[in-house]
């Protein structure tokens, strides 16, 4: 088993990190705390073919694989942390399940302009009262004439607060064959975007709120039956999730070497002290091992055998190496890595909201319980049988 790259990916990750270094280092720190989407970035990479890595080039995409847009998650975080969150909205999530399943002229209408770096798509899944468990979500789309009419609401998208196009899960009927999806555009009559609201990590997100919203019957994306296709693409949309974490991750671990060997206490530099030293080598052992559980997802889907419980894996192990990483380098670079003036502290509260974004954690560990087993577990309480009917008074 070849656990190196191959010279096509050597090279390709090579060009990204140039270009991320000559166009992206300089802005990082004010970018990391600058909120909104950066769409000068966006625009940046278009011309770099950075966007739409995955997508066919029939649809106006560069024809690459999955490995490819890992990579340049890598090299971009690598420069500029934030930078990378444009890498992951142009090739995972919502746009790849657009890519995948829109009609040709939902394609030709809205992609150039995603692809460009022009506009952004927000993914609207979860619900005030569905947000792991998401097939109990109750926004609703009921079919009038050639339009369908959404009731509802949306909460915690990315970009939800910017975008200019939603992909949203609906339900069209009872039970999980009752959901699939449309693609609702900011303005349409009846659909409201609430004030934005701060995540930890800075970024902000809206409520979207549907009321009476009538949607063009073209907009259908994944009509009824369409949520276990949607969950599936959930899987790519994990393994970008995943390269983001571990990717930042590396960056705090860096930041923070770099720190121990200039940093001096005791008349010695930090690096000398074997406590500090203990830390990086645990450091280097979780960023390592989450690395190839990362790779081996990535490299899986390209050959076609997209694997939930690769992705599951990958995605536990380089959220919690991330996380645990970017505390670490925080804790080694003191009060300068507390500071808002050095990125760890970002790249820790970055980490932390990838913890739950995505599939939680606890949500992955239930679903590796699965395949370990080989059953399903139901979170859902049981449903009462005759038994426990009450008996009517006698």
């Amino acid at each position: 088993m070849d656990f190196n790259l191959t010279e096509d990916q050597r090279i390709f990750a090579s060009s990204v990190r140039r270009f991320a270094e000559d166009h992206l280092a300089a802005g990082a720190l004010k970018r990391a705390h600058t909120p909104g989407f950066p769409y000068d970035v966006a625009r940046l990479m278009a011309d770099q073919g950075l966007l739409g890595i995955t997508i066919p080039e029939k649809d106006g995409g560069q024809g690459g694989t999955l490995m490819h847009a890992v990579l340049a998650i890598e090299q971009v975080a690598a420069a500029c942390p934030r930078s990378a969150d444009v890498v992951q909205a142009g090739n995972f999530g919502p746009i790849r399940t657009f890519a995948e399943y829109a009609a040709p002229e939902q394609k030709a209408k809205w992609l150039p302009d995603l692809l460009a770096g022009r506009n952004t798509i927000s993914l609207g899944m979860s619900e005030p009262e569905a947000g792991s468990a998401a097939t109990e979500l109750k926004t609703s789309a009921r079919l009038d004439g050639e339009t369908y009419v959404v009731n509802g609401s949306k909460v915690f998208g990315t970009h939800s607060a910017e975008a200019s196009l939603y992909l949203i899960y609906l339900r069209f009927g009872p039970g999980i064959d009752g959901i699939g999806s449309m693609l609702i555009e900011r303005g349409t009559p009846g659909f409201r975007i609430g004030q934005p609201s701060r995540f930890l990590n800075g970024e902000e997100w809206s409520t979207l709120y549907f009321e009476e919203c009538r949607v063009p019957r073209a907009n259908l994306l994944l009509g009824p039956g369409g949520f276990k296709k949607q969950i599936a693409a959930f899987n790519a949309e994990r393994v970008g999730n995943t390269a983001r974490s571990l990717a930042v991750g590396r960056y705090a671990f860096e930041q923070a070497k770099e720190h121990a060997e200039t940093r001096r206490q005791f008349g010695r530099t930090l690096s000398e002290f074997q406590g500090i030293q203990w830390k990086f080598a645990d450091m280097a052992l979780k960023l390592e091992a989450a690395q190839l559980l990362l790779y081996r997802a990535a490299v899986s889907a390209d050959r076609g055998l997209p694997s939930a419980y690769e992705t599951t894996l990958a995605k536990l192990a380089c959220n919690q190496a991330g996380f645990d990483v970017a505390n670490e380098a925080v804790q080694i670079m003191g009060g300068t890595g507390f500071s808002e003036e050095a990125l760890v502290e970002y790249c820790m509260r970055r980490c932390r909201g990838w913890m739950i974004a995505g599939g939680s954690i606890e949500m992955m560990k239930n679903r590796l319980a699965e395949d370990v087993f080989g059953r399903r577990f139901s979170q859902r309480p049981p449903r009462p049988t005759a038994a426990d009917e009450p008996r009517a008074a006698e």
